[in-house]
């Protein structure tokens, strides 16, 4: 078997696969499946300061090859999740990143302190929400807002932090290189594409909140092209995701860059899709005599 472990921000991780936030709740149920210990990390359900029911249904809608949802970060707040979520978590043998979101830079904030105290592994900072102060607009569509809400988050936490880029700008490499100058240690990439869809019989949006975020295998020609360019810009690691499906597509993206992949999409359609893209990885590089997953980290040869 080949050597599939990897290292980000000092951390080692025994494959580079990591369910993403918001498709493996807080593992509970996969676990019925296989054990959590088989991954190389679980990202955990976007967790926010305060309790949020979510948006109205509907919230989610098919597209061809993906999916929207506008489920509006439901989760039981950061203090249950402390208490409640986090300590089963940690007995998995496996990394957990905890993400988590705020509305404003300060929520942002009490959020990062409060995970600091515990003994999570690392922190995801998803820069895509709402900052309310700013017009709603979200944080990770600025290079300033990014740097902002970055710098207050690691000024926050000893702990290894990533930041979780929005694809919904015109450069994403520009708010890589951003948020590295302010202090992020990784960045994972890409969360989903606003979208939408209408029932033409109806002439309403299919989903309650308009829009909703794309993913699923129709938006992976965009990740590997967001997380070469990301990778090719700064100096951190990148964490790669968007419409993987297969262990090629986890090779492809780590040739592009990426030092670890989180599976989204996938998991509802195979809930064993993490465990089958490991067992792929391994056998494309047995298959090319390669004894590490490492040695093909940004390998792709651009013209």
């Amino acid at each position: 078997m080949a050597d599939l472990s990897v290292n980000i921000c000092g951390v080692d991780f025994k494959n580079p696969v990591i369910p993403a936030s918001g498709v493996f709740g807080y593992g509970r149920e996969y676990e019925e499946l296989y054990p959590l210990s088989k991954l190389g990390g679980i990202a955990t359900k976007g967790t926010t300061l305060h309790r949020r029911n979510g948006n109205l249904s509907p919230r989610i809608a098919e597209t061809p090859s993906g999916m929207l949802n506008s489920v509006g970060l439901q989760n039981p707040g950061i203090d249950y999740f402390i208490s409640t979520e986090l300590p089963n978590l940690l007995k998995k043998d496996t990394v957990i990143l905890a993400n988590f979101a705020g509305s404003t830079v300060e929520e942002c904030v009490e959020a990062a302190e409060k995970l600091d105290d515990t003994d999570v592994h690392m922190l995801e900072l998803n820069i895509s929400c709402p900052n309310v102060k700013q017009g709603g607009a979200a944080f990770g569509t600025s290079c300033e807002m990014a740097a902002e809400v970055t710098s207050r988050v690691r000024k926050a936490t000893k702990k290894p932090l990533v930041v979780k880029l929005s694809p919904n700008v015109t450069s994403i490499a520009e708010i890589a290189k951003a948020v590295e100058a302010a202090g992020a240690d990784a960045v994972s990439l890409i969360n989903t594409l606003l979208g939408m869809r209408i029932d033409v019989n109806t002439c309403r949006p299919v989903l309650k909140n308009n829009v909703g975020g794309m993913s699923g295998p129709a938006v992976f020609p965009i990740a590997v092209r967001m997380v070469w360019q990301t990778a090719n810009a700064v100096k951190i690691p990148v964490i790669g995701m968007g419409g993987v499906s297969s262990g090629r597509d986890a090779i492809e993206l780590m040739m592009a860059g990426a030092s670890a992949v989180q599976v989204g999409a996938a998991v509802f359609t195979d809930p064993f899709a993490p465990v089958k893209i490991i067992e792929e990885m391994n056998d494309f590089l047995d298959s090319k005599g390669i004894s590490s997953i490492r040695d093909i980290i940004g390998s792709v040869k651009a013209w």
